[in-house]
């Protein structure tokens, strides 16, 4: 079995107007887990803080500008993330479907790729 590693970003509603029941949402989010677990699916992942502690960073001409959130300019936030481990992007996105973000927002799955200096010759 040949597997791929898969970045997944959970977007949710950047006004938090949308919301599941608390033990409907853990309920859902402790099965998802626990079959992620169980099938050696799911990797590290986090929840991440709201966008009012988030910072922008860019430098321009050598120098370093670092904004404080909130981006209005979100219609979505980044709400947490995952690495997951599946034999296909279209297997991840099968076990997201089961996962409270899908429901009440947008999972993204992205595949972990090598950068071009580390591609096999």
């Amino acid at each position: 079995m040949t597997t791929q590693q898969f970045l997944v970003i959970h977007m949710t509603d950047a006004t938090a107007s949308t919301t599941l029941p608390q033990d409907e949402d853990r309920r859902m989010l402790d099965s998802w887990a626990q079959e992620g677990m169980d099938a050696g699916t799911l990797g590290i992942g986090a929840p991440v803080a709201g966008r009012d502690q988030a910072k922008s960073v860019v430098v321009r001409e050598g120098r370093t500008i670092v904004t404080d959130g909130p981006f209005p300019e979100f219609k979505e936030w980044f709400a947490g993330y995952d690495l997951l481990e599946a034999e296909s992007i279209d297997e991840a996105a099968a076990y997201m479907a089961k996962h409270p973000t899908a429901v009440l927002g947008r999972v993204l799955i992205l595949p972990v790729v090598k950068l071009p200096w580390e591609q096999d010759d």
